[in-house]
């Protein structure tokens, strides 16, 4: 198992971990220790790997940082009535170039996810998830990536990756594996207008902060069809978060961001979760435990997930056919669960990027619109995608 990039975790979180009740996460966790090495991932569901590499951070001045904080934090907490195990695998350390440290972690990632192991990755930069979308290239067709952040980070995709254009790397460099990119929680202020317009023409999916404000329960569909999630902690509101850290009176605030963390758990298709820019300050016990907190809710999530999006059992299911504009649209509706899904038209005849997307997770309320009508939004996006 290709795991040789990752350094044990520090033996000081080590030590503090001993001082905790037997009770704790810290205790029942598989732990990458000098002592022990890399433990065996036989049965292991989600494994926790730091990344502490910021350098492409466009206000990077040379600053390290570490995540013993978060880790401690962590572990001080109590696992819910979990039945899947976690492993903390260290973290991967500079490399001697960027580039280096991208190849590390998407190696690493690879490793993972051909283990059937979530990657739960923390990170300096959020660059890093260009790293994490590449280690799919021979994994999946097509990917879906979902962005928890302030900004689009489409930027200049001519100039070097930095932390605020990778998505223009993602759009634009062989081979092509993005199907759709959303993003949750954009503030309009800190986004050109062309890059909303161009967020548009693309058919992405974007979903600004007042919105998700508003009606939490948005995500859950935006989830259920996410690959990879990465969460950029600007996104969070500065009231709720360290020195070093605020960006922005307005955000997420911290129930906010955890029942986003919880809906990326439950989702049966996320296999990756990123958490980024985590700046580290003397006064940081308040970033370090709600980062654990946002874990917590995501391995609480993965441990929530329930298979019901197997539609050949017709006991299982509700099918629902609406007629909106001379175009049929057809609902699934889960007996098990409640979720909503609907049919996108399979178009045979062009160079067809959805062989596996011809559902799309949906809410009840957009069955409710189709009925006055109204063609939901997700829909015609993802059509239209599948038409270009």
């Amino acid at each position: 198992m290709d795991l040789n990039f990752l350094s044990p975790v520090q033996d000081l979180v080590l030590a503090h971990n001993e001082l905790l009740s037997n009770q704790v996460l810290g205790r029942k966790l598989k732990i990458h220790s000098k002592q022990h090495g890399i433990p065996d991932l036989t049965n292991v569901k989600m494994a926790i790997v730091g990344v502490l590499e910021n350098r492409n951070d466009v206000n990077y001045i040379g600053e390290e940082f570490q995540l013993s904080e978060i880790r401690k934090s962590l572990y001080s907490l109590f696992p819910g009535n979990w039945h899947y195990t976690v492993a903390d695998l260290g973290d991967i350390l500079k490399g001697e170039t960027v580039a280096d440290t991208y190849f590390a972690l998407q190696e690493t990632i690879i490793t993972l996810l051909d283990n059937n192991v979530i990657p739960i990755i923390l990170g300096g930069s959020q660059d890093l998830t260009y790293a994490n979308y590449r280690a799919y290239d021979n994994h999946l067709p097509m990917v879906n990536i979902v962005n928890v952040d302030s900004n689009f980070d489409l930027g200049d995709s001519s100039k070097p990756i930095k932390n605020n254009s990778f998505l223009g790397k993602i759009i634009l460099e062989q081979p092509y594996n993005l199907f759709n990119y959303s993003t949750l929680g954009y503030q309009t202020y800190f986004n050109a207008q062309e890059e909303i317009d161009l967020m548009d023409k693309l058919y992405f999916e974007a979903y600004r902060l007042g919105e998700v404000s508003n009606n939490i329960t948005l995500v859950e569909p935006v989830m259920r069809d996410a690959n990879i999630v990465s969460m950029d902690l600007k996104s969070i509101r500065s009231a709720e978060v360290s020195t070093k850290q605020k960006h922005s009176p307005n955000g997420f605030d911290g129930k906010e961001i955890c029942a986003i963390s919880r809906y990326a758990g439950i989702s049966n298709k996320v296999s990756s979760f990123g958490i980024y820019e985590y700046k580290a300050s003397k006064d940081d016990e308040a970033t370090s435990m709600l980062i654990a907190q946002i874990i917590w809710y995501f391995i609480e999530g993965v441990n929530c997930r329930v298979q019901d999006d197997d539609f050949t059992l017709e006991d299982k299911y509700q099918k629902f056919t609406v007629l909106v504009d001379e175009q049929q649209l057809i609902f699934y509706k889960s007996n098990q669960t409640g979720r909503w899904w609907i049919e996108i038209p399979f178009l045979s005849n062009l160079n067809n990027k959805l062989k596996r997307h011809t559902l799309l997770p949906c809410m009840h309320d957009d069955y409710v619109d189709a009925c006055k009508g109204i063609v939901p939004e997700r829909w015609y996006k993802a059509y239209k995608k599948n038409s270009v």
